[in-house]
């Protein structure tokens, strides 16, 4: 579910009313029946793309959640015990009260976490996602035992991705103790700002220029990371973070990867041993011969 600004308003002013009656301050209206009404007009008028009463029903919302926000100010006024409980909560309803739909630059997403950010995707099925942006570098080379993680960043900002090269690939080879020597990379990595000495050393997909046969199968190769991210997100917890704050998506996004490396490292030794217990068993199973003298 997309997190619309009616249904934002209307949690926010829910949250506030919740806290106030927590704290014993009494309100002079707080709009729960009718604060519902609303967003499920917006909702069917807008499922219904009749926009201009979804809009009028939005501005209802709107006005419902500052005459709480107003109303809160007024009665707590230099209570300082007060004040402190109703800074942060009214700092944010305030946000998500000004905001408007298709603002540019920061806005609110989640209450619970504010600091979501909407990535655009570009996709039919899947045209935003709301999170952190998260870099993942695998090796080109097969591996027998699976592709693993190499490196793993989350870039909060949700910064172009030809403009995270600058500080991943410097980490990348701290991490590994190994200079990269060809660096393959999505379309979305053109205009990239690559350290000067791997400059030349990163290719983008449909990159025609100084294309050699062997930089082309590198970049057919390039797309085994796709089911990598996938398993990240569906199978190890990539795909929703529990973890609050930016410091949250950091280490989600590092366990992530470290579960979906020792998935791979559990098969290969599971694989090993039983390839080697037969043979174990069998040689302990077998009886000494005597010879006689």
């Amino acid at each position: 579910m997309f997190p619309t600004d009616a249904r934002l308003m209307h949690r926010a002013r829910e949250r506030l009313v919740r806290l106030a009656r927590a704290l014993g301050v009494n309100l002079r209206q707080t709009y729960e029946r009718v604060g519902k009404l609303a967003l499920i007009k917006h909702q069917r008028y807008a499922h219904a793309k009749q926009f201009k009463r979804a809009n009028k029903a939005l501005r209802t919302l709107r006005t419902q959640l500052g005459r709480v926000i107003r109303d809160i100010r007024r009665k707590i006024g230099t209570d300082e015990a007060l004040n402190a409980a109703f800074a942060w909560p009214l700092s944010l309803a305030s946000r998500v009260r000004d905001q408007r739909p298709r603002q540019r630059g920061q806005k609110v997403y989640s209450l619970h976490a504010p600091e979501v950010e909407c990535i655009g995707k570009g996709k039919a099925h899947k045209p935003y996602e709301f999170g952190v942006k998260v870099s993942v570098a695998t090796p080109i080379q097969r591996s027998k035992g699976g592709q693993f993680v190499a490196h793993i960043k989350a870039l909060p900002g949700a910064p172009y991705d030809g403009h995270t090269l600058e500080k991943v690939l410097p980490e990348i080879e701290s991490q590994i103790g190994v200079n990269l020597n060809r660096i393959v990379a999505d379309a979305g990595y053109k205009g990239h700002n690559a350290p000067y000495k791997h400059r030349l050393k990163v290719f983008t997909s449909g990159q025609k220029r100084g294309v050699t046969d062997t930089i082309k199968k590198a970049l057919r190769r390039r797309a085994a990371v796709e089911p990598v991210i996938g398993h990240l997100k569906a199978g190890h917890r990539m795909g929703r973070n529990y973890l609050a704050h930016r410091r949250g998506d950091a280490i989600n996004a590092v366990l992530a990867a470290a579960g979906y490396n020792f998935t791979l490292l559990i098969k290969w030794i599971r694989l090993l041993f039983a390839f080697v217990l037969p043979t174990l068993i069998s040689s302990l199973r077998r009886k000494p011969t005597l010879h006689a003298a």
